[in-house]
C-alpha cells in the first residue's frame, strides 16, 4: 500500500500519456497540465482506491506465488543433496511468468478500473464516466457494459504481466544472487541489513522490465480505455487490431509512450515492495523471499 500511495501519480501521468486525446509533450507537462486540470485528489491521485485494489489482488497474488514456487525449489534442492540457491535462472523466469500471469488475470479488473479512473480527466466533460471511486466504477461497468467486461483487455494485461514479473522477480533474484556471492556487500550481502543489495538489485530488474513490457501497457491502456458506442462497438476489435491502428497512426515507437514515467514509477515501487516483502519473509518465517 506504501508503494502504491507514493507512485500513484506517476501511474496517472502513464495512463495519460499513452491513451488518446489530449497530447504531452513529456512527462513533467503532462504532469502540470493534469495537475492544472484537475487538482491533485482529481487529478494526480485520480483512482488511487483502484491502485489500492490492484496492489492487494495482483501485487500480493503474483509475489506469494512466486515466494511460494522459489521456496519449493529451494526445498527440492536440499531434499537432492544440492545448493539450496542453486535455481537457474531461466526456472526464475518461468516462476516468475507464472505468478505474474495467475496474478494478472486475478486482479485485471483492478487494472481496468485504475485505467479508467486515471484518463478521466482527460476526456471532454461531455465523455466523462464520472466513477467516484473503484467499488462505484466495477458496479457500473458491470451494469452497463456487462460483467465480463470487467476482463476487458485481459490478453494484453496478462501478458504484459507475465514479462514484467518474469523480469522483475527473476532478475531480482539473480542479480541478488551474483552480489550476495560477490562480498561487494559484506558476507552474503548483509552490509546494513542488505537494503543496499535489495536497492541495486530492484533497480536493475526494473529496467529491464520496463524495457520489455511497455508496448503491452501502451496497448492495454489503450484498450481498456476506449470508448464504445451505442451500438456497443468499441474502437478496438482485440489486441493486434489495437496494435496495428496505434502504429499506423502514431508511428511505431507510440509503443514505448510513457517510458520515463511508467519506469520512474516502476523503479521505486520494485525497490519499496519486494524490499519490504523481502525482509518481511525473513522476519516472520527465516527464509528468503527472493
Amino acid at each position: 500500500m506504501g508503494a502504491a500511495t507514493f507512485c500513484h501519480p506517476l501511474d496517472v501521468i502513464r495512463v495519460q500519456m499513452q491513451t488518446q486525446g489530449v497530447q504531452y509533450r513529456n512527462t513533467f507537462d503532462a504532469a502540470t497540465k493534469i495537475y492544472s486540470r484537475a487538482g491533485l485528489v482529481d487529478g494526480l491521485y485520480a483512482g488511487v482506491s483502484a491502485a489500492y485494489l490492484r496492489q492487494w489482488m495482483y501485487g500480493s497474488f503474483r509475489i506469494g506465488i512466486y515466494a511460494y514456487l522459489l521456496e519449493q525449489q529451494q526445498m527440492k534442492n536440499i531434499s537432492q543433496g544440492r545448493d539450496k540457491n542453486d535455481v537457474s535462472f531461466k526456472t526464475k523466469l518461468a516462476m516468475g511468468c507464472c505468478s505474474g500471469g495467475i496474478g494478472s488475470f486475478i486482479g485485471t479488473p483492478s487494472e481496468l478500473a485504475l485505467v479508467r479512473l486515471s484518463a478521466d480527466s482527460k476526456l471532454p466533460p461531455a465523455e466523462r464516466r464520472n466513477y467516484s471511486n473503484v467499488i462505484d466504477c466495477l458496479v457500473r461497468i458491470s451494469k452497463e457494459e456487462g460483467m465480463t467486461n470487467l476482463w476487458r483487455g485481459a490478453t494484453p494485461t496478462v501478458l504484459r504481466a507475465t514479462l514484467l514479473s518474469s523480469a522483475q522477480l527473476g532478475v531480482t533474484s539473480e542479480i541478488k544472487g551474483h552480489l550476495s556471492k560477490s562480498g561487494w556487500f559484506g558476507p552474503n550481502g548483509s552490509n546494513f541489513y542488505g537494503l543496499p543489495m535489495m536497492f541495486c538489485s530492484t533497480l536493475c530488474s526494473s529496467f529491464v522490465a520496463n524495457c520489455v513490457a511497455n508496448p503491452f501497457d501502451v496497448i492495454k491502456s489503450r484498450m481498456q480505455s476506449m470508448p464504445v458506442d451505442a451500438n456497443g462497438k468499441a474502437l478496438y476489435s482485440s489486441m493486434i487490431d489495437c496494435f496495428t491502428k496505434s502504429v499506423r497512426a502514431d508511428g511505431f515507437f507510440v509503443l514505448w509512450r510513457g517510458f520515463t514515467p511508467a519506469f520512474v514509477k516502476l523503479a521505486p515501487y520494485t525497490i519499496i515492495s519486494l524490499t519490504l516483502m523481502d525482509k518481511l519473509t525473513k522476519a516472520v518465517t527465516g527464509k528468503d523471499a527472493l
